[in-house]
């Protein structure tokens, strides 16, 4: 396959042939290993707080290895985020500003069965050649036959129909990529993780970024607090979805253009 590059070799011809005709991408040797080290240990205590919410909620079994909305002040999130990781390649796809949907992590595991492999697409709605989102995942292990690398469908990006569960796993490639390498698919792609036959962990970031326009899965400015985006670069203001928030009065409404809610230039 062709669509597997060093990350300090992307261009925009390359990823626009490679997204149309696979619908995602591989770049090599993204994150260095330290930052990856973080990373994974900060995993570890964010997974205790949301296994016990996941648990005691009724839906432990579905959501075995799964972490969602890792954005806090204090973990690796908004250090990620500040290094602008295919930064270019994003707002290329969307078509300008964008911001992030949603930030989280999947542990897979031995013998268990979460619902990330399913066969499924991360957006719900059939767009086409209208861009809404993209995925990025973050490869924090090797991703191997035997641990449950991801598979995908080159090409399903661009049918509304979901393939049949033969079909699709004797047509779908494995993404099998080093720690530290970005894959960047279109969210029309169908694609299941795949079952980890070992005893170690496989794990993963998983992230979605939309146009400003579209719901993020969590409102992360009132998670963060309102003062808090103060503090922040103008760019962490962006991706974090600062100035797409929705007014909630007539007051907050009625503002000259530098203090609304929803700023210029996020479509």
């Amino acid at each position: 396959m062709d669509n597997r590059y060093s990350y300090l070799e992307k261009n925009l011809a390359t990823f626009d042939q490679t997204m149309n005709d696979y619908g995602w991408i591989i770049y090599e040797n993204a994150i260095d290993h330290p930052f990856i080290e973080v990373i994974k240990k900060s995993l570890q205590e964010a997974y205790v707080v949301r296994r016990e919410i996941q648990i005691a909620n009724g839906i432990g079994a579905a959501m075995n290895g799964t972490l969602h909305h890792l954005i806090s002040r204090n973990c690796f999130s908004l250090e990620f985020l500040s290094r602008k990781y295919c930064e270019n390649e994003i707002k290329h796809f969307l078509k300008g500003n964008y911001i992030l949907n949603s930030l989280g992590a999947v542990i897979n595991l031995k013998d268990e069965m979460p619902y990330v492999q399913n066969i499924h697409r991360d957006i719900r709605s059939f767009t086409g050649n209208f861009k809404l989102m993209i995925q990025m995942m973050v490869v924090l292990d090797d991703f191997t036959m035997e641990n449950g690398a991801t598979y995908f469908l080159s090409g399903s990006h661009k049918s509304d129909l979901k393939p049949e569960q033969q079909y699709f796993y004797e047509s779908a490639e494995r993404a099998l990529v080093k720690k530290g390498s970005v894959v960047l698919f279109d969210s029309n792609l169908w694609h299941a993780a795949g079952k980890n036959n070992t005893n170690e962990q496989r794990r993963v970031l998983t992230m979605a970024f939309t146009r400003p326009f579209f719901k993020q899965q969590m409102d992360y400015p009132r998670l963060l607090g309102y003062d808090f985006g103060n503090e922040l670069s103008e760019d962490l203001r962006q991706i974090l979805g600062y100035n797409s928030r929705l007014p909630e009065n007539l007051n907050e409404y009625y503002q000259p253009i530098q203090k609304r809610m929803y700023q210029p230039n996020q479509g």
